[in-house]
């Protein structure tokens, strides 16, 4: 080992950084003067940098804005959607109630037609109908249609035009242009 000592002073950095900006860091004797600071930028240069900042700011206001927008058509959208599954899971529930309906008001004895239950229950189907309607819900034509099966569900066969819709054993419906439950029928299968 050598007794040279070294000509570098110690500083603890850790702590040099934690004083306040106002104290003045021990220097080491001998060390250089600190350089000075920069020469002040001339107006037209702040002005330049100044400017740059507020299209910063503006840019990002402006991404922002565009951001918020998005979300409040997101969520309209989604609002939207969630009303159309509820409506359309009411109507679902409901259709086996109004099918039950139209049976009961198809299957009227003559003798009974003029009974006030009856014609009570006729005026209930009516104002069902009348309901659904206002839903917009509307039954899918299929009796002698051609076959489709995005609209229809063939549950059987039977000799008659081939590909067409010859009975329909439960009726169909849509909401709003959209098939929420398709008609069961028996489908011709050629002669």
């Amino acid at each position: 080992m050598s007794d040279e000592t070294n000509d570098e002073p110690f500083v603890d950095k850790r702590s040099a950084a934690r004083m306040p900006a106002g104290e003045e860091k021990p220097e080491a004797s001998g060390a250089a003067p600190a350089p000075e600071a920069a020469a002040p930028e001339t107006p037209t240069d702040e002005l330049a940098a100044e400017r740059e900042k507020a299209e910063t700011y503006y840019r990002n206001w402006q991404r922002s804005a565009a951001d918020f927008a998005n979300f409040k058509r997101r969520i309209e959208q989604e609002r939207g959607e969630s009303a159309r599954l509820v409506n359309a899971a009411m109507v679902i529930n409901l259709l086996p109630v109004f099918d039950d309906l139209d049976r009961a008001v198809a299957s009227v004895d003559a003798q009974l037609a003029g009974l006030n239950w009856v014609q009570g229950v006729s005026a209930i189907h009516q104002k069902f109908a009348r309901m659904l309607e206002a839903m917009g819900v509307t039954e899918l034509q299929a009796e002698n249609e051609a076959f489709d099966p995005s609209r229809h569900e063939a549950v059987g066969k039977q000799p008659g035009e081939e590909g067409k819709v010859l009975h329909v054993l439960q009726k169909g419906y849509e909401l709003q242009g959209k098939v929420i439950r398709p008609a069961m029928v028996i489908v011709g299968e050629g002669e």
